[in-house]
């Protein structure tokens, strides 16, 4: 029965996987979300209550990203991301009736090369989810084996693992700051037409742990940033995708920095710039510049390339900073449900001096 169970399950994948690419990949974030809770200004983050699951909004995610090194001084990187979206507005939480749907995806960037994996589960059957477990309530995200346990209610200090074929992937997890709430208290806006989400990370992670690969085990020290966001519309009807860039700056800035690009080109610009204290900005598109100053062909798969802006010129206008970024390896592309590239990049200033390490998103390039 189990066996059969498992044929079913990677059939209904497949035929997913199949009819999504057919279409626009990112229309789902584009409905309206009617039916579903909607995002509004005024509500307050609260925690630890905002860490778990939120299912009455359409869609939800956890999504840690993190710059390492090892002890030879090599650059690596790892992405984990949980995905919650819900089939519909009715609450069907319990049994194989469940309207939530759960995506995971894994990703290492090695000195070797870039590797990733996705897997998929339904709802209400114990396969993934997001709950608080024991007597004292501990955060637990989980998919199959795949697990991000804390120590307590809060996301930090909290131990990952996960794995990507024959790699495994152990870390602990420490918080050396305050989380952010990014926009105007958690309430960020993402067009002029009003489209939004609840939106708040933890940019101030301690990473230690170890890539086990056969007999040899890797140790990984590094930062990490986890990024925290439910809606039930993501996206404006003529929004097309967007660049998404966190960066570790080695004076003790964080920043966060994204375009929604539009069809028109009117692109929706949004940032938040943290200072080494933990004091948080919200930066608007006024007050950012970025412009792509490198296209190049990713392989995307099955001999087919793509061309993405690879490299950036990113300035913040009030502090009369600017930095060029660029990623370690071109080849960082993800070939997921929704395929978009994502991986470590690098930071430089002006005058090509290395200022800091980073992650980069892409995505709705066609």
């Amino acid at each position: 029965m189990r066996f059969l169970i498992s044929i079913l399950l990677a059939l209904c994948a497949s035929a997913l996987v199949t009819q999504v690419r057919a279409q626009d990949m990112l229309g789902d974030l584009r409905d309206s979300g009617a039916g579903f809770a909607q995002v509004t200004p005024g509500r307050t983050l609260q925690f630890p209550r905002d860490h778990g699951a939120h299912t009455d909004y359409r869609i939800e995610w956890w999504y840690l990203t993190a710059n390492l090194s090892d002890r030879d001084d090599r650059q690596w990187g790892l992405q984990w991301t949980l995905f919650r979206q819900a089939l519909s507005p009715q609450q069907v939480k319990a049994g194989w009736s469940s309207n939530q749907m759960w995506m995971a995806h894994a990703a290492i960037t090695t000195p070797e090369g870039h590797y990733y994996e996705q897997r998929f589960a339904r709802g209400g059957i114990g396969q993934a989810g997001v709950k608080r477990i024991g007597r004292d309530g501990h955060f637990n995200a989980w998919m199959d084996d795949w697990e991000w346990r804390s120590n307590s209610a809060a996301l930090l200090p909290a131990r990952l693992k996960f794995s990507i074929g024959d790699r495994e992937v152990i870390l602990l997890l420490e918080s050396t700051g305050e989380l952010v709430a990014n926009g105007i208290d958690g309430y960020s806006q993402k067009s002029a037409q009003g489209q939004a989400s609840y939106y708040y990370s933890q940019p101030h992670i301690r990473v230690r742990g170890f890539v086990n690969q056969g007999l040899q085990q890797t140790y990984l020290t590094g930062k990490g940033w986890l990024d925290r966001e439910w809606s039930s519309q993501a996206l404006a009807g003529n929004q097309q995708g967007w660049d998404w860039f966190s960066l570790h700056l080695d004076d003790g800035h964080k920043l966060m920095v994204y375009q929604l690009r539009h069809a028109d080109g009117k692109h929706w610009l949004s940032g938040n710039w943290i200072n080494p204290r933990g004091t948080n900005e919200l930066l608007e598109g006024a007050a950012i510049s970025l412009r792509s100053t490198r296209r190049g062909a990713v392989n995307i798969g099955d001999d087919e390339t793509r061309e993405l802006p690879l490299e950036w010129q990113l300035a913040l206008v009030e502090q009369k900073r600017s930095w060029r970024i660029r990623p370690l390896y071109d080849e960082q592309w993800m070939d997921t449900r929704i395929p978009y590239w994502e991986g470590v990049v690098l930071v430089e200033d002006e005058q090509g001096v290395s200022s800091g390490v980073g992650y980069m998103e892409l995505t709705g390039y066609q």
